[in-house]
Formats: C-alpha cells, sequence, structure tokens
C-alpha cells in the first residue's frame, strides 16, 4: 500500500529486508577515525595539533682539530733544554686519539746571531677529547756538543701532527 505507514524513502517491508545504512555498534557514540588522527572535539585545547616534523639526521662528527697556543719557554738546568709549555685544543668534533708535536728550537749565538734550527718531536698528550683543552710541559733538548758556551737555546715555532 503505496502512501501507508512505513512507505517513505527507503522505508522496506518484510522479512528478509536490510536497511540502507549499515547500523553503529550500541554504544559508539560517533564515527571511528582513521588512526593517528584527532578526533573532532576531542583533546584539551579545542584545537587539532600535528604531528612532530621528522628527525633531520645528524651529521657525522667533524674529525679533530687541534690549535696549539704559542710555546711558553721556561729555563732548564742544563743551557742546551728548556721547559716549553704547548695548549692543545680539540676544536673538531672527534678525539685526537695519537700524534706528534714538532719543536723547531733555534740556537742563538752571544749576540743574538740565530745559528740553527734544530727539529725535534715528541708525542701528543693523547687522547684529546673533542671540545677539550689541555696543556703540557715538555723538556727540549738539543745535543750539548750543538750548544756551545755562550749560545742558548729557544724554541720559536711548534706544529703538530694527529690521527
Amino acid at each position: 500500500m503505496p502512501g501507508g505507514p512505513g512507505s517513505g524513502p527507503g522505508a522496506t517491508t518484510g522479512a528478509g529486508a536490510k536497511p540502507d545504512r549499515p547500523s553503529k555498534p550500541p554504544g559508539s557514540g560517533s564515527t571511528p577515525s582513521a588512526p593517528g588522527t584527532p578526533k573532532p572535539g576531542g583533546g584539551g585545547g579545542g584545537g587539532t595539533t600535528s604531528p612532530p616534523p621528522p628527525a633531520k639526521p645528524t651529521p657525522p662528527p667533524t674529525p679533530a682539530a687541534l690549535k696549539l697556543s704559542a710555546p711558553q719557554r721556561a729555563p732548564a738546568d742544563k743551557r742546551w733544554c728548556e721547559k716549553v709549555t704547548v695548549e692543545f685544543r680539540n676544536t673538531g668534533g672527534t678525539p685526537a686519539r695519537s700524534g706528534t708535536i714538532t719543536f723547531a728550537t733555534h740556537i742563538i749565538g752571544a749576540l743574538g746571531v740565530d745559528w740553527a734550527t734544530i727539529r725535534s718531536s715528541q708525542p701528543l698528550p693523547a687522547p684529546i677529547a673533542a671540545g677539550a683543552t689541555r696543556s703540557q710541559t715538555y723538556t727540549v733538548c738539543l745535543e750539548s756538543w750543538r750548544v756551545p758556551l755562550g749560545m742558548r737555546v729557544e724554541t720559536q715555532d711548534v706544529s703538530a701532527v694527529w690521527e
């Protein structure tokens, strides 16, 4: 009977009739949302939050980079020796594990004439951690026959190589 009760659009009759829309489970109250998306009206602030941006990959650490101070000289007990203090500053991102420091020691005559420059090497005070500063005092000696009476030694320059 057309126009009777229950005969509106979408109305069905009979025992095998199916509803037009799927029914919600009892007590659900809202439509389900996709995982990871905020539910409307949910949350304390009332606004929606976006997921955090992806983390930037950390760059590989930079290699060790040592900066040496000017040599600080002090007399030693023999005229062909002196105590030399050097400060090492590692400005790189990895430790300096090993290496050598080279001293350029000048032989100075009584009248101030620079007669010769002798190079000598000693080990670094390794390891030197990234960002760390370390100070080391070395006793730098030349052979006694190279520094006759009236002459002296002066370590005027230092350099280093490291791994």
